[in-house]
């Protein structure tokens, strides 16, 4: 199924129903009086949170929603059903955004809460309701009133508490997958990871836990539009805690320190906000190493390429060398 994080959708709340002019007439009462009932109340809209959807494919091809309208209302004082209510379940993390003001209007964080989106239309009344000692007889109603309407943009913005960053086939799916239960796709080559990918990680006692995002890799370029994992760093909004995974010997020998500059560099210009993020430096694929030279030159620069003092980490994600300690030091980074 394709990942869908964004969707547009024009949103009806359910119309009123009108009210009912008629009278009594049965065979021994020629004049009963006015019995028109009421309409029913236009059906509502909630967005209710759902933590068995991952994503917004279901409304992909949904580009209008509507709540049901209510009836009219019949003879008998009998009055009209109320519409039926309108709920769209939505991955947690989906944000709801007015698409003419831009204005962020709802959030939906957590299982099944549920809010009151758009209001139905009020019922519209009878001519019984009109009746008084003055107007015995009246034919006058009121029709219902519309529902709201909004036009809207849902956007999914995953919640993780740890987010990975880096160039593509930098190692990022399998350390995820190797501390996690994310389910990620690992190969040798670029762009393997085509959407976001949420895992758990559980410690040795299995009480505490964190959770990880995994995006797509970045490249040089991406605040342009090239590759794949620029539009997917909004779901690093959330996180509390970035780790930057670095090959430290790439296929293409390319400069460690300089792809680093690369990653900071496009999320700069992304968001300022996403670039104060606590951010560590995991540098990756050190089973590949032959000496130890090449880990002191780039320690030694770091903070030349980082422009501030980061705190890094040397690991195997192949082999699980230094992950233990890792994971041990991020749950207790998000529990200070």
């Amino acid at each position: 199924m394709k990942f869908i994080d964004e969707v547009y959708i024009h949103i009806y709340a359910g119309n009123g129903g009108d009210g009912c002019v008629h009278f009594r007439r049965e065979k021994y009462i020629p004049k009963g009086g006015p019995d028109g009932g009421n309409g029913g109340n236009g059906g509502n809209v909630w967005i209710y949170g759902n933590k068995n959807i991952s994503n917004l494919s279901d409304y992909k091809s949904k580009k209008i929603l509507k709540a049901k309208n209510g009836n009219k209302g019949s003879k008998q004082c009998c009055s009209g059903k109320k519409g039926e209510d309108l709920i769209i379940n939505v991955p947690l993390g989906t944000r709801v955004v007015d698409f003419n003001t831009k204005n962020v209007l709802s959030e939906i964080l957590k299982d099944k809460q549920k809010i009151l989106f758009l209001k139905g239309g009020y019922k519209g009344l009878g001519n019984n309701h009109f009746k008084s000692s003055i107007n015995k007889s009246p034919k006058n109603f009121t029709k219902g009133k519309k529902g709201e309407y909004k036009y809207i943009k849902l956007e999914l913005i995953l919640i993780a508490d740890v987010g990975t960053l880096g160039l593509p086939n930098a190692g990022k799916s399998t350390f995820v997958k190797n501390i996690s239960t994310a389910k990620t796709k690992i190969d040798s080559y670029p762009f393997t990871t085509l959407n976001p990918i949420l895992g758990l990680v559980r410690l040795k006692n299995n009480k505490k836990k964190f959770t990880i995002a995994d995006i797509p890799g970045i490249m040089h370029n991406a605040s342009q539009g090239y590759g794949l994992g620029l539009k997917f760093l909004k779901h690093l909004e959330r996180c509390k805690l970035l780790l930057h995974i670095v090959d430290i010997q790439p296929n293409d020998y390319s400069n460690p320190l300089k792809n680093i500059k690369t990653i900071i560099t496009e999320i700069y210009k992304f968001s300022k906000k996403l670039f104060l993020k606590d951010q560590w430096i995991i540098l990756n694929k050190i089973d590949l190493l032959k000496n130890d030279n090449d880990i002191f030159y780039i320690k030694k620069n770091l903070k030349k390429y980082t422009k501030r003092k980061i705190k890094y980490y040397l690991i195997s994600a192949l082999y699980k060398k230094g992950i233990k300690k890792l994971v041990k030091d991020i749950y207790i980074f998000l529990h200070q």
